[in-house]
């Protein structure tokens, strides 16, 4: 299903065909929660299943990979019986192998008793994923609301933030593993304002960067930076609300975010240049709304490559989009 994008009337370099992003996921009633990544020479997608955003049916994480027509086909579907599971993040670990991250929430009459992250590993030309593990959190931090949102790799190692979304007091910890099992304690982020999803990258020069989605306060997103041991970190309030925020750094080094923008007339999936100063400078909003955004992203050669999901076509749905860099940035 082709998508009409707001997003040509304010890049006029782009070209109908390089706006038409397609629905990969249209399983179920509600597909959501997306990210992508390639391994082995595949491009894989991920994302949950359910029939509702929260609180329906337990969740379900569906991988679905293109093939050399770049056509879409299932890979797996991963449950637990009587889990909720959601959030699935791709990452590709040192040797290769594609960790999937997912969390798994447990309720008892619509009330959370319980969450635990879990991980499943795909080696480079295996047919399918190792069975669901779950992972350790560091016992000097762990609570039984932890929440592991996304892991990136460097340097042979995972680095993640758990956060811990307690009203009031909600804490963001950084952890740092060797295997994707175990999780270690590095240090506690210094961010008010209830915290928790967080997106890591590392610039060119070894730093650490970090967007981070805020709830409390005035909810403005958070952008962060840190030299290693990344025990210090300086961060700047940006001047935008993001929901499901993720980062890639361009070719000529600066950040590229996609997130969930939220507008008096409605969510929006959109783009915007991030500067280290705390500046944003919006690039596009795509055509969605609705239930929208968790995007995955990845830069190959001179072309972004996109998923997310957005519910503005009447039903919550996955889209994948491809469009050259040059013409996103040429109106900067």
């Amino acid at each position: 299903m082709a998508l009409h994008l707001s997003l040509a009337l304010a890049l006029g370099a782009l070209t109908p065909t390089d706006l038409e992003p397609v629905c990969v996921g249209d399983f179920a009633p509600h597909s959501a929660f997306t990210d992508i990544a390639r391994s082995g020479g595949r491009l894989f997608c991920a994302y949950r299943e359910s029939d509702s955003h929260a609180l329906g049916a337990d969740g379900k994480i569906r991988v679905i990979v293109q093939g050399e027509d770049s056509s879409w086909s299932s890979f797996a579907l991963l449950e637990r019986e009587g889990v909720d599971l959601r959030d699935p993040k791709l990452s590709v670990m040192p040797d290769g192998t594609l960790m999937l991250l997912l969390g798994g929430s447990r309720y008892v009459d619509r009330e959370l008793r319980g969450r635990q992250n879990m991980i499943a590993l795909l080696g480079s030309g295996d047919d399918s994923f190792s069975p669901l593990q779950a992972v350790e959190i560091d016992e000097t931090i762990r609570t039984k609301v932890d929440w592991l949102w996304r892991v990136t790799w460097h340097g042979g190692l995972g680095y993640g933030v758990v956060y811990q979304p307690v009203a009031g007091a909600s804490k963001a910890h950084l952890v740092s593993t060797l295997d994707g099992l175990r999780y270690k304690h590095v240090t506690t982020l210094p961010i008010s304002g209830e915290p928790n999803e967080v997106t890591l990258r590392f610039g060119r020069d070894g730093e650490m960067v970090a967007l981070v989605r805020r709830e409390g306060e005035d909810a403005a997103a958070y952008f962060g930076s840190s030299s290693e041991p990344f025990k210090e970190w300086s961060f700047r309030e940006l001047p935008e609300r993001m929901g499901g925020p993720n980062l890639v750094q361009l070719p000529n080094g600066e950040w590229l975010a996609a997130y969930r923008r939220y507008r008096p007339n409605g969510q929006r999936t959109a783009l915007a240049l991030i500067k280290l100063n705390g500046s944003l400078q919006q690039l596009a909003v795509l055509e969605s709304g609705g239930d929208t955004s968790y995007p995955g992203l990845l830069i190959e050669g001179e072309r972004l490559l996109m998923s997310y999901y957005s519910g503005h076509d009447g039903k919550t749905k996955v889209y994948f989009l491809e469009t050259p860099l040059e013409a996103l940035l040429s109106k900067r």
